[in-house]
């Protein structure tokens, strides 16, 4: 199917990143996945080619591209059969820089973002905690403010990049009595002191660092508050959105990579005289395969064209990211079930995409919480509004008159 949402500029750019890929990435993907460590010299290459800086404006070195050139690079990253890659790569450039891209102002844009776009600082997002994932409004790290200052104290883990990372958007309470309306976001460099990283030794996704980060009177100076304080919970839930498309389009284009690859091996592999994707029970398999791959993507991208119109689509995009995450783990245990006892062998790609898969139905948002996301939209009639960035500046407008 030939979708309208792409140009000719996007086909020209999904040729071109496959090919970067191929030379500059590819060729180290196995070394970097059994040492759990991705070279450095990556990152600045990649900001070279401008892939950082997809969403950012040109004032501050990006490109300024829809966001169509977003999903091409998500999909193309899943292709090369390296999850924890593609999740340091976008949890850089779609986690941290969407913060700074959004909400940052601008000295803070030169300091992080400028850098960030090429490729010579690497950004993680901190909010969840060992003591609660998806419950936001309950974390328990702290910013206490000291004259120009916060200190800084608590915790963090499940953080992509948080090992090797030049620093951290992080969501701290800087007033612990206001639930949500108490959390603020900070831009917090890895190196200062008091901040500490632990490694994690994951399922999948292990050419990624992913880390347990701890604060321990971190001192921050004011400058780095990113907006206003108690507008972090805000923030947060308005980047869901495109987290959880990201995720969708991921499990898309995993899927349809691991499809890809069984229906190749079908062809070459013989059994009883004929290759074996001539057999009626497994090609009847691969036809609802592809047809699930084909409904999560062409959904993707309709929820795509929703956020690059301004639309806040919560609803769209977390349905994105349960379905397509849900599609794509059962998509890839088929496919390896068709390589039979080479599905099971570390030298064949499908037992590393069934482990790097699984994350995709926890990772954003479990499942379970996304779930009763939608059934407050659909049974309770909840609605989800953009934020207005406006309120405060009225505010203040009001109470100086």
């Amino acid at each position: 199917m030939q979708s309208n949402y792409f140009t000719e500029e996007h086909h020209l750019f999904r040729q071109s990143l496959k090919d970067f890929l191929t030379k500059e990435v590819a060729p180290h993907i196995e070394k970097w996945e059994k040492q759990g460590t991705i070279d450095p010299s990556i990152w600045e290459k990649m900001g070279e080619m401008g892939y950082f800086g997809l969403a950012t404006s040109e004032a501050y070195d990006g490109m300024g591209l829809d966001l169509f050139y977003t999903v091409i690079f998500l999909e193309e990253l899943q292709k090369i059969n390296s999850g924890g890659f593609a999740a340091a790569m976008w949890a850089h450039a779609y986690l941290a820089m969407t913060h700074l891209n959004k909400n940052a102002n601008d000295e803070q844009k030169r300091a992080y973002l400028v850098p960030s776009v090429h490729g010579k600082k690497v950004g993680c997002l901190g909010v969840t905690e060992p003591f609660g994932g998806s419950d936001v409004a309950g974390m328990r790290t702290t910013a206490t403010k000291n004259g120009d200052t916060y200190v800084i104290n608590g915790s963090k883990t499940f953080i992509t990049n948080g090992v090797y990372g030049d620093y951290t958007v992080l969501a701290a309470k800087t007033d612990p009595s206001a639930g949500n309306k108490g959390i603020s976001l900070f831009i917090v460099d890895l190196k200062s002191k008091g901040v500490s990283a632990s490694k994690l030794d994951k399922l999948g996704w292990r050419a990624s660092d992913t880390a347990e980060l701890a604060f321990d009177n971190v001192v921050v100076p004011k400058a780095n508050l990113i907006g206003e304080e108690g507008m972090g919970f805000t923030f947060i839930m308005e980047a869901f959105a495109l987290e959880r498309l990201v995720m969708g389009i991921n499990a898309h284009a995993r899927a349809e990579y691991a499809l890809e690859y069984a229906l190749q091996y079908m062809s070459e592999r013989e059994a009883f005289g004929k290759s074996i994707n001539q057999f009626q029970a497994l090609r009847h398999k691969v036809a609802d395969f592809h047809a699930d791959i084909e409904v999560c993507k062409y959904f993707n991208y309709s929820v795509a064209a929703m956020l690059e119109n301004g639309e806040y689509a919560v609803k769209e995009a977390t349905i994105s990211k349960l379905r397509s995450t849900k599609m794509a783990d059962e998509v890839i245990y088929g496919c390896l079930q068709f390589l039979g006892g080479y599905g099971y062998i570390e030298e064949y790609p499908m037992a590393r995409l069934l482990r790097d898969s699984r994350l995709g139905p926890i990772g954003g948002g479990t499942s379970e919480i996304l779930r009763e996301i939608i059934a407050k939209i659909v049974i309770d009639k909840k609605e989800y509004k953009a934020p207005n960035r406006d309120c405060k500046e009225k505010e203040v407008k009001i109470n100086l008159s």
